[in-house]
């Protein structure tokens, strides 16, 4: 594993993991909100010893990546995150990927799908919905949560309200607790309320999404995802019922095995397409 390090458009120091065969088909294991690339330590582990060039990278704001000193809501609008993720595929050299998004690295890529869609081969997504509507308050609740029960309460009820295995726990909560709820109240301002779901349907690649049984909170808001998305040619739902928000720590068997099919069927696909007639 290779950490790399870049500098964003706009200055801001950003760090990702790079992993195993360079000629490898690249994937990219993007993180959600108040997480890290730590969240898929274990896949970037799998995947790289079934061959895959695997890149892991820290958002702006999360783990070992940097964040402007402003800490301005704009500063972290999904538009420039998404582009900073466009930016770290130009440093690695690499001109399409297979993408595999939770949550805030779901949304971001349905961004990147609306400014530069032939950077995805395929989209994978969970624990995210294509559209959301929040009350503007919810992201000033972070900085005020943690600063009444202090990061240390904080992480570890957050991380035991979000899986019941208890060493994803841990890992979830050695992450909250190094969180930054500043960074966490700026992309809040800006996830709270989106519609993506033109950039999703306009999109001519395979879209994978999985819904986790027990991720309640996201699951309530998938009914106008999926109405949505039903005529899509390319669009598949599969189902990890025992997934809770963060599934690839919940079912993470399931959760490979059900990438690697998809992706075979997409590889097979675009065998076929390109053989001569």
């Amino acid at each position: 594993m290779t950490q790399k390090t870049f500098l964003a458009g706009d200055g801001v120091e950003l760090v990702y993991e790079d992993l195993g065969p360079a000629e490898g088909e690249p994937i990219v294991l993007c993180h959600g909100l108040a997480a890290a690339g730590v969240q898929f330590r274990a896949d970037a582990d799998y995947f790289a010893s079934r061959g895959y060039r695997v890149l892991v990278p820290d958002l702006r704001g999360h783990g070992h990546s940097g964040a402007p000193a402003s800490m301005r809501d704009e500063d972290f609008s999904i538009t420039r995150m998404a582009t900073d993720l466009i930016e770290m595929l130009d440093h690695a050299g690499l001109a399409a990927v297979h993408w595999v998004g939770n949550s805030l690295g779901g949304i971001l890529a349905l961004a990147i799908l609306g400014i530069a869609p032939e950077r995805l081969k395929s989209l994978a997504t969970y624990g995210t919905a294509y559209t959301l509507a929040l009350p503007s308050f919810l992201p000033h609740l972070l900085p005020l949560v943690y600063g009444a029960l202090g990061p240390k309460l904080t992480a570890e009820l957050t991380a035991r309200s979000t899986t019941s295995n208890s060493e994803a726990q841990r890992l979830i909560a050695s992450v909250l607790r190094d969180f930054s709820p500043q960074a966490g109240k700026a992309v809040g301002a800006n996830v709270r309320r989106y519609d993506l779901i033109a950039n999703a349907k306009a999109y001519k690649g395979p879209i994978l999404l999985m819904r986790g049984g027990l991720d309640h909170g996201v699951n309530r808001a998938l009914p106008v995802t999926l109405e949505a998305m039903a005529d899509h040619p390319d669009f598949h739902l599969r189902h990890l019922p025992k997934g809770g928000h963060v599934a690839n720590l919940d079912v993470p068997d399931q959760f490979r095995a059900t990438l690697e099919e998809f992706w075979r069927e997409v590889d097979a696909r675009t065998e076929g397409e390109s053989a001569p007639a």
